[in-house]
């Protein structure tokens, strides 16, 4: 099956673009470009029912949040924590707003999304430090926040389906919670420097490209990191037991296909109650190209039906 025809032309552009990669121009430029990029790939306006920014203590200062309720919404809420992608280097709150109001308002459900800290500027394990303390603050703030403390889902893409399936791991294995219903991983990156066939296939071409991968990592990584850890590579965790029920979505022209099909299966071994879905057509990202793709905006409208699906009675 052929890339979805809608995103070709994207491909196409970026073949043709000039543009110098990150490893030559650095972070921030590279973060620049990363708008700069869902800027053309995401509608130009998704109406939300609130959005309020607000910054709560952090393991490395004031940690930021953007706390989405959606359209017509009333009463206490379901609560959906929101880790955005990126490589652990680029996106934001800005990044990922579209997606986050999109995921708002298809499940009904409050949102909250984590600007966690960058590497280089702040490397492993500074973004889960952050992922973790939000999460236990969403928690504890229920209340304050007007959402249901027993209804917590966490959701991320690439390197925030990385810390979502972190946190759940964490959660699964801390004392007294937090308590997770639901974990949804688009397209998550589950091992460090893995090199499965969809690497080699995908590795040039597609949207996420291995150097880049391999760029993120050495800004991430601190010199002598240990990659089996699995708070950096959860598809390596000893026991997955008792972890909460999830989504898995890769993409077929992805290079993170095979890690995410595998993290699905071996969530499946464990006695988990996971779902795995593949767009065989479609590259990395692609749910934050909704405005090019009927079809990406559909797997959303999806994944959001399943998070609503989730949620306890």
């Amino acid at each position: 099956m052929p890339v979805d025809p809608h995103i070709q032309p994207l491909l196409d552009q970026l073949a043709a673009s000039d543009a110098p990669p990150g490893w030559e121009v650095g972070p921030g430029p590279t973060r620049e470009l990363y708008r700069a990029l869902h800027q053309m790939t995401d509608p130009a306006d998704v109406p939300i029912g609130k959005t309020e920014d607000i910054t709560i203590p952090g393991p490395g200062g004031d940690l930021p949040l953007r706390v989405y309720t959606p359209v017509a919404a009333s009463g206490s809420l379901k609560c959906l924590v929101f880790f955005h992608g990126g490589g652990f280097v680029i996106g934001d709150l800005d990044s990922h707003d579209v997606l986050c109001r999109q995921l708002a308002n298809e499940a009904g459900c409050k949102v909250v999304a984590v600007d966690y800290r960058l590497a280089p500027e702040h490397k492993f394990p500074a973004a889960v430090d952050d992922a973790w303390a939000a999460l236990k603050w969403v928690e504890e703030n229920a209340g304050d926040l007007g959402i249901d403390a027993n209804c917590l889902a966490v959701a991320g893409d690439s390197a925030g389906g990385n810390l979502s399936a972190v946190v759940s791991q964490l959660a699964a294995n801390a004392k007294g919670g937090p308590s997770i219903c639901f974990q949804l991983l688009i397209y998550p990156a589950t091992r460090v420097h893995s090199d499965t066939q969809s690497m080699q296939d995908f590795a040039v071409g597609y949207f996420l490209e291995r150097q880049t991968m391999d760029w993120f990592m050495d800004c991430y990584l601190p010199e002598g990191q240990d990659n089996s850890d699995p708070r950096l590579s959860p598809l390596l965790a000893e026991d997955l037991s008792g972890l909460p029920k999830a989504l898995v979505i890769t993409a077929g022209y992805d290079p993170l296909k095979d890690e995410g099909k595998a993290y699905a299966d071996r969530l499946a071994a464990s006695g988990v109650d996971v779902t795995y879905k593949d767009y065989p057509d479609m590259i990395h990202g692609f749910f934050n190209m909704t405005a090019l793709s009927p079809d990406a905006k559909e797997a959303v409208k999806d994944a959001a039906k399943a998070l609503k699906a989730a949620w306890p009675a």
